[in-house]
């Protein structure tokens, strides 16, 4: 579990990922230790997982949203499927999933001609029989994760998504981070407390 102060947190790497240890206990109001301390142990939970940036692949000229369902050869198994799959640069993502169809892709593409190439590599995958897809006109509700750990944080109780104002949840203008995601590049691992990360760059070796 987590609690608001590890919320707080979260809130604030994700709205200003630059922020650095110092600069964040002021914010917080709390010792630069204790958010080193914090940041240290949500990196071993698993709860930050990642440092990488927050990518539009629109940015990168594919502005086509699609989801493909996939029935599949049971008798390969999804591995085989998925290693295919993974080699298809413009597919984002892939899950299991009950129901008629055995697989869903989250895919991109520049245009509907380009995504039908797209299609096409999918069903050129070994072990693929059949691809049912649709477009995804808009997304009103963006991918996010600080609702649930707002929620997470107050177990029990009513989430409050927008009331508290020391948890930032202001929109960002377009092609900077949205603080309903993750944290993306943030502090450090290695950063001792009472380092203030400026303008370096994060998350590479």
């Amino acid at each position: 579990m987590i609690d608001e102060l590890d919320a707080r947190l979260i809130g604030l790497l994700a709205a200003e990922p630059r922020v650095g240890v110092l600069e964040g206990s002021r914010r917080l109001g709390v010792a630069r230790g204790t958010v080193q301390a914090r940041l240290d142990r949500l990196q071993a939970r698993g709860v930050i997982t990642g440092y990488g940036p927050d990518v539009d692949p629109a940015a990168l000229g594919h502005g086509v949203t699609a989801f493909v369902t996939l029935e599949i050869r049971q008798a390969g198994g999804h591995d085989q499927v998925a290693e295919g799959l993974a080699s298809i640069a413009e597919v984002l993502e892939v899950h299991t999933i009950t129901g008629a169809s055995d697989m869903l892709c989250r895919v991109v593409a520049r245009t509907n001609a380009d995504l039908q190439r797209v299609i096409d590599a999918i069903v050129d995958v070994a072990g693929v029989l059949r691809a049912s897809t649709v477009i995804a006109l808009d997304t009103p509700v963006h991918y996010r994760v600080l609702p649930l750990v707002r929620a997470a944080a107050h177990p029990g109780g009513i989430s409050r998504l927008h009331s508290d104002s020391r948890m930032p949840c202001t929109p960002r203008a377009k092609g900077v981070s949205r603080p309903d995601h993750a944290p993306s590049m943030s502090l450090a691992a290695s950063a001792a407390p009472g380092d203030v990360l400026g303008d370096t760059e994060h998350g590479g070796a």
